[in-house]
């Protein structure tokens, strides 16, 4: 039950974080290009923030949670490593990509974002996007055995 009730959490905060992508993607920079202007990009970014962040880091609670109760000892992902524990790993690196991109993106693109700079910040969107895509996509891979066994 548990088990059940985590995935539920990790997933409601996956769909949270790669929806946000998606509609900053296919809705808001269209229109911060229709106006001629990033002020919509950095309203949403200001509004979708907070809740991105908390979905954010109920993934992380919950992954690490859920970790801990399929791969009860570290070790042995090296030593007796299965499709599983290679998966986290790679959605651990992953993680990690995408925590750098943000926050790259949060502290050196979007404080001086300006419609000459939006590429930059659409480049940015597109990449953590496609983390979070494969992300998923790893997450899926735990569960079901990975798309190639």
């Amino acid at each position: 039950m548990i088990d059940r009730l985590l995935i539920i959490a990790h997933l409601l905060g996956s769909a949270v974080w790669v929806g946000g992508h998606v509609v900053v993607l296919a809705v808001v920079v269209p229109a911060a290009r229709r106006a001629g202007s990033a002020q919509p990009v950095i309203d949403f970014e200001r509004a979708f923030g907070r809740p991105a962040m908390v979905a954010l880091a109920v993934q992380l609670i919950t992954g690490l949670w859920l970790t801990r109760r399929w791969i009860p000892s570290l070790s042995e992902t090296f030593t007796n490593p299965s499709p599983s524990s290679h998966l986290i790993l790679v959605k651990v690196f992953l993680l990690v990509a995408s925590a750098a991109f943000g926050a790259h993106a949060a502290h050196r693109i979007l404080p001086s974002l300006t419609f000459e700079t939006l590429t930059r910040f659409v480049r940015h969107a597109w990449i953590v996007m496609l983390l979070a895509v494969l992300l998923v996509v790893c997450g899926v891979g735990v569960r079901t055995g990975g798309l190639f066994t």
